[in-house]
């Protein structure tokens, strides 16, 4: 059966009809149509199940506030759950099933619930899955994690794609009602960049809807008129079906497209992402009508006033033939009104005001609609969908009056401002008792950087209820943002709104208001999530007087709509039962995002292959050409051996070492971390920055350092250059760049953020190799172009020149121990230097050599490694690097914590090396096996094995590791082993294997 009125639907195009399908029901609708608008016109009130108790759920609301009607979209890859069907355009082809029961929506056996509910009261959760244990596992837990969530999450892989976009304004306006566009037209008059976005697909909010007259023009009429206006700015972007999703430091705001949504299979992006820098924000994004509270308030057909209103006036749909409308407020008359002149009836009007209202009470009672003053709703009759209501006297305990048959009951309990976006970043609010509403403290604003307030509130945001002072506040909310963002401000003309006066509303919370049918009544506040009145008593009863703590003891607002519709009426039962004032109790935290996005939204590109970008060095075709084995290095591919013919990796790896120890060996190191450090401060900064002194260090000359964590915990380490008084280059692991970047970054934007420094991540700008082994300088001199004698460049020296013809900084710095160049070229350059260096270098036995290589000869010279020798718990001191922390330094970052009882303690685990008696290879990771058993039963360790290796150049396993008191033990014999192993003996050395004096690498 269709409800579809043969007027009104302004928002529809009746020329092009749609096919959709509902739970496998084949229905039509128009272009236009919500899908919620859709399913209404095609009389489906029951559209899903509530969480809890599996109740019959139809739609209440019209927008994104909407708790009910969660829908499941599509099919396979375009599979979507939890979809509101408020929000979701109906589009040809599109295919929709309700979620949250078993085996069908019309007989769901959860529903049995429902009949228990006296014995799953708010809090049951807490008390009833605690004892006995055994319970938990076998009963508890399976039925719980079957019952748990709504929709299915998709198994296929999301077809669509996604992005992110960046913008810059002066001003964003979020809202596109009258309030907003009246604003962003005033900021736009101040000459400013404008970004003005609107969440749903039309303009205009409510005003088109309630017939708002605007400088004599029809509200409708008003809105087109200023949307041309403003789309031929030059100053002003303009975006719906854009959220103003949530707002953050320092003028950050991100907005949420639906790009595509209404038009799959276009070739377009589903969703995109904005992330907008401003440097004012002006919400004006309306107000949200609240639900009253009375038994039987849950089951469908029972809807928000404003939202009859909608359906009726911008879908041309009946959700009923006869609608008893009950109200503590004028606004709720509207919705008579216009059900009258759709030709539809409304028996009653129920006004819980004893005195009722204005002149809209009179426009209504003019026309023959009965109004009932000082009455409640005793009980909505009723199971599946809305069959009458029993009607009783506000003030008294539910004694029924006398029963009205009725579909549709439309509710008005007033109206809350969405106040979200100003709260995301600090912005307070106050209690409006004329109103019954929290509104945005003007005197407690979102400050920024500069210590003003850079967002606005304009509108029934701001708590102006009525079109009149809506647009005066709007007109000057938004030259106030135009003139703080630019400097300026432009006086122009308000529009004049003509629309009824009303009377103040009266504030219900409860029908009838007597306490003690509260109690024995299903008066639900919380849709979704099935929190009745009585939940909310019980938890001040039983001690939860914080709003948080009542909030997550009943689950109050902790749907997927964030309590819009429950949480006000809630706090005021709740301050209700403590009898202490609204505004003592408080209110929940507003969090980002102000209604669910996708999470591929949040991904944006970064799916596939761009989830995680393969970084490659400037040579990454070669190695892959000459037999690279490649391993993950933080986001680098990075040659872990080369192979040739029919060899193993581990003879790979052999050969490599063998060769760079005797003759020639070139490692690809345009991995490892280069970070610039410039300014006047810069020596300052890096002292607190390393362990040891850098601002002493001269130009020319290289330092190893060390950095660690607040906590003194060793976090990489690296080779510094300073290149000029102002100038230093840091290097760091090659998994460290981007991490000591940000940390670096943090210190300097957080603590030191006088300081006159610049940090330049320029990894990627330089290809870096090293030459390596005893031929290193043969095949350099062979090249020509500068001097790298020992004496023009000793061992920790750097210098500029040309090699090869082919501009280079060459650093005189060993990782493995060797006589060792390494090179930096610009990143263009790099394959062309590379294939110039195996060239030339072939008479001098010149091979490449990839990271296990790199490992073993660093181990051998009893190099540490970050990630090997370092956790997360070790500091340098446990790896005799007492010598690289300066005693100079009034402090360091770690310094203090490094004095800490703990940590200055010579009982600890300290480096050592490990040679096992039979000249094999300790496992990585295994424990020293030590007397005795800990707390837990288990045998006590004394260490454990950081890294091992067989060297080829010693011809045996070697091994690093942390050993309890380790360097008072040399020569001591301990065994290791890892669970289920036999132990393995192993003698304490030191870690330093080969070439102890360092006679090589200086040579």
């Amino acid at each position: 059966m269709s409800t579809r009125l043969a007027s009104h639907g302004r928002l529809i195009n009746r020329a092009k009809a749609l096919s959709f399908t509902f739970n496998g029901k084949v229905m039509s609708g128009f272009e236009g149509d919500t899908l919620a608008a859709s399913l209404l016109a095609n009389d489906q009130m029951l559209m899903g199940r509530s969480f809890k108790y599996h109740r019959p759920r139809g739609v209440l609301a019209s927008g994104g506030e909407e708790p009910n009607a969660l829908i499941n979209l599509g099919v396979e890859s375009g599979f979507e759950p939890n979809a509101r069907a408020t929000t979701t355009e109906t589009f040809s082809g599109l295919t929709a099933a309700s979620q949250n029961h078993f085996p069908s929506l019309e007989f769901d056996v959860g529903a049995i619930n429902s009949k228990l509910s006296r014995f799953l009261p708010a809090g049951f959760y807490y008390k009833m899955f605690i004892h006995p244990r055994s319970f938990w596992k076998h009963i508890y837990e399976p039925i719980i994690r079957h019952s748990a969530g709504l929709g299915k999450a998709p198994k296929a892989r999301d077809q669509d794609s996604y992005e992110h976009y960046y913008h810059h304004c002066e001003v964003m306006v979020v809202g596109g009602g009258i309030a907003g566009l009246q604003a962003a037209r005033s900021a736009a008059a101040t000459g400013v960049r404008v970004l003005l976005v609107e969440q749903t697909a039309h303009w205009g909010g409510r005003a088109p809807v309630d017939g708002v007259t605007i400088d004599g023009l029809a509200a409708e009429d008003w809105v087109a008129q200023t949307l041309a206006e403003l789309a031929a700015c030059d100053n002003v972007v303009i975006r719906n079906r854009t959220q103003g999703s949530g707002v953050y430091d320092h003028g950050y705001a991100l907005a949420y497209e639906r790009i595509a949504d209404h038009t799959p299979g276009d070739g377009r992006p589903r969703h995109r992402l904005w992330r907008v820098r401003c440097k004012q924000i002006v919400t004006a994004t309306g107000a949200i009508e609240r639900p009253l509270s009375f038994a039987g308030n849950d089951i469908p057909g029972v809807m928000l006033a404003s939202a009859v209103r909608d359906y009726v006036v911008n879908f041309a749909v009946s959700p009923g033939d006869r609608t008893v409308i009950v109200t503590n407020n004028d606004d709720a008359y509207r919705t008579a009104l216009c059900l009258l002149e759709a030709g539809l009836e409304v028996p009653l009007i129920v006004d819980a005001r004893p005195e009722g209202g204005g002149a809209l009470m009179e426009a209504v009672q003019a026309a023959g609609i009965r109004v009932a003053l000082g009455r409640g709703i005793a009980k909505v009759k009723g199971g599946k969908r809305v069959t009458g209501v029993q009607i009783c006297a506000q003030a008294g305990e539910g004694s029924v009056l006398e029963e009205v048959a009725c579909d549709v009951v439309a509710m008005s309990g007033g109206w809350s401002p969405v106040v979200h976006l100003w709260s995301h970043c600090g912005g307070k609010l106050i209690w409006d008792a004329d109103q019954a509403m929290f509104r945005p403290d003007p005197d407690q604003p979102p400050l920024g950087a500069d210590g003003a307030g850079f967002v606005k509130v304009a509108g029934l945001a701001n708590g102006h209820l009525r079109s009149a002072p809506v647009l005066e506040d709007a007109a000057e909310q938004g030259r106030a943002a135009g003139r703080a963002a630019a400097g300026k401000a432009q006086k122009a003309a308000v529009p004049a709104a003509e629309d009824a006066e009303e009377v103040a509303l009266s504030p219900v919370w409860l029908m009838p208001q007597g306490a003690s049918y509260a109690l024995r009544s299903k008066a639900w506040l919380d849709f979704q999530n099935d929190v009745k009145v009585s939940d909310v008593q019980l938890a001040a009863q039983e001690g939860f007087e914080s709003v948080e703590h009542a909030k997550r003891y009943t689950t109050l607002g902790m749907a997927t709509d964030q309590g819009k519709l429950s949480n006000i009426n809630g706090l005021a039962i709740l301050s209700r039962s403590l009898n202490a004032p609204i505004p003592d109790v408080g209110t929940t935290t507003f969090r980002p995002p102000y209604t669910p996005i996708s999470m591929a939204s949040l991904a944006g590109e970064a799916r596939g292959e761009l989830f995680q970008p393969v970084r490659k060095t400037p040579m990454h075709a070669w190695h892959d050409s000459h037999g690279a084995d490649w391993e993950p290095v933080g986001g680098w591919r990075r040659p872990y051996a080369y192979l040739r013919g029919s060899e193993t990796v581990a003879q790979a790896v052999q050969r490599e070492v063998i060769n760079t120890r005797e003759k020639l060996g070139l490692l690809d190191a345009s991995t490892l971390g280069k970070i610039i450090v410039k300014g006047p401060d810069a020596g300052k900064f890096l002292d607190m920055m390393y362990t040891n002194m850098m601002s002493n260090l001269k130009p020319g000359r290289c330092r190893y350092g060390l950095m660690c964590s607040e906590n003194g915990f060793l976090s990489d380490d690296g080779v510094v250059a300073r290149i000029d008084e102002q100038t230093w280059l840091c290097h760091t692991t090659s998994g460290g760049a981007d991490r000591i970047h940000a940390h670096m970054e943090e210190w300097l934007q957080t603590e030191w953020w006088d300081w006159k420094v610049w940090v330049v991540n320029v990894t990627e700008q330089l290809a870096q190799v090293a030459v390596v082994g005893p031929n290193a300088r043969k095949l350099l001199e062979k090249l020509g172009g500068m001097d790298v004698s020992a004496e023009r460049l000793p061992f920790m020296a750097w210098a500029d020149g040309t090699i090869g013809g082919i501009d280079c900084r060459a650093y005189r710095i060993s990782f493995s121990g060797e006589l060792s160049y390494e090179i930096a070229v610009p990143a263009n350059q790099g394959m062309a230097f590379w294939e110039m260096l195996m060239e030339a270098g072939a008479e001098f036995g010149a091979m490449p050599y990839g990271t296990e290589c790199l490992h073993i000869m660093r181990a051998e010279k009893g190099f540490i490694m970050i990630g090997d020798e370092t956790d997360g718990t070790v500091i340098p001191q446990d790896l005799g690097l007492s010598w690289a922390i300066s005693k100079k330094k009034d402090d360091f970052l770690g310094k203090r914590a490094q004095q800490r009882s703990f940590m200055d303690n010579p009982d600890r685990w300290q480096l050592v090396g490990l040679e096992t008696l039979d000249g094999s290879v300790l496992e990585d990771g295994a424990y020293a096996i030590a007397q005795g058993s800990n707390a837990n039963g288990q045998g006590n360790t004394q260490g454990r094995v950081t890294s091992t290796y067989y060297s080829p150049t010693l011809g045996k396993g070697i091994a690093m590791g942390l050993v309890h008191k380790g360097p008072e033990r040399m020569g001591e014999v301990i065994s290791f082993t890892k669970i289920g192993a036999s132990p393995v003996q192993a003698k304490i050395v030191s870690p330093v294997f080969y070439d102890p004096e360092g006679e090589k690498a200086n040579v």
